[in-house]
């Protein structure tokens, strides 16, 4: 599994009512649907992408991975929004995709 950033850890101690009622409802809308889990995590960093979430691209490229998604898929994932956020957005989610699958 994934390292957490320190200071989401840290958040999870000070807040742990509000970490696990978080965890409970991103269980909730991961069951509520048929995707799988390297799907959900694929639109998930392409929705990180599109809002310009280093942090959250970070964690689904990671989540993607552990899901079975590989390295191309990630990339031609984030690929798929060029035409809609445009071409700087667009590199700029690449690159931090690439900085992920570099350090696997």
């Amino acid at each position: 599994m994934s390292k957490l950033p320190n200071h989401f850890t840290s958040f999870l101690e000070t807040y742990p009512d509000v970490g696990e009622a978080y965890s409970s409802l991103g269980k909730a809308v991961a069951e509520a649907g048929p995707l799988d889990a390297k799907t959900r995590e694929l639109i998930k960093l392409g929705i990180s992408v599109a809002a310009g979430l280093e942090g959250g691209t970070h964690s689904h490229a990671r989540k993607a991975l552990e899901a079975g998604a590989t390295p191309e898929e990630l990339k031609h994932a984030v690929l798929q929004s060029l035409t809609t956020i445009g071409f700087p957005q667009m590199m700029r989610g690449l690159a931090w995709v690439e900085g992920v699958v570099e350090k696997t």
